[in-house]
């Protein structure tokens, strides 16, 4: 048990924080030092140009969101679309985190993971936090249908 968790704590700490733009915020709890907010990212693929993620998450004021080391909640919300052209980067595996974002100092994780329906020619972006002894069966999914003239590279 105590190697799983220092392997998760460790993979957790050395994961590349994701890239992303801050489209804007508004304030839901107000409190002395730094108020409770909701917040909406931008997010580009990694893999995928022309596609886009905007991503709704609540941020925690108050002294430990100040300090940070507050545990964000699991309420998160997607929509991902087509924001330019669609090229590929690389051929692209089954089903890959596309982004992820540490939640609290160690233990929270937010992750945005990129699935190809290739029957659909679609790519499909689904959004959920894991805690190191639990998921959240709190999600959102979104859908962005890639022009039938670029098929979907997918690795084999």
């Amino acid at each position: 048990m105590y190697k799983i968790l220092l392997l998760y704590v460790f993979s957790t700490l050395l994961a590349g924080p994701a890239l992303a733009q801050q489209i804007g915020s508004v304030n839901t709890e107000w409190k002395l030092v730094g108020s409770h907010k909701l917040v909406v990212e931008a997010y580009d693929d990694p893999k995928v140009e022309g596609v886009a993620c905007y991503v709704s998450k609540p941020e925690r004021g108050g002294v430990a969101g100040l300090v940070g080391v507050a545990e964000e909640v699991s309420d998160v919300s997607i929509a991902c679309r087509q924001v330019g052209p669609i090229r590929f980067k690389q051929a692209l595996p089954q089903q890959e985190d596309a982004f992820t974002e540490r939640r609290s100092l160690v233990f929270k994780t937010m992750h945005v993971v990129r699935m190809v329906d290739a029957a659909r020619n679609t790519l499909v972006y689904l959004t959920y936090s894991d805690k190191l002894l639990k998921g959240s069966p709190k999600n959102s999914v979104t859908a962005v249908p890639v022009p039938r003239t670029t098929m979907i590279p997918v690795e084999k």
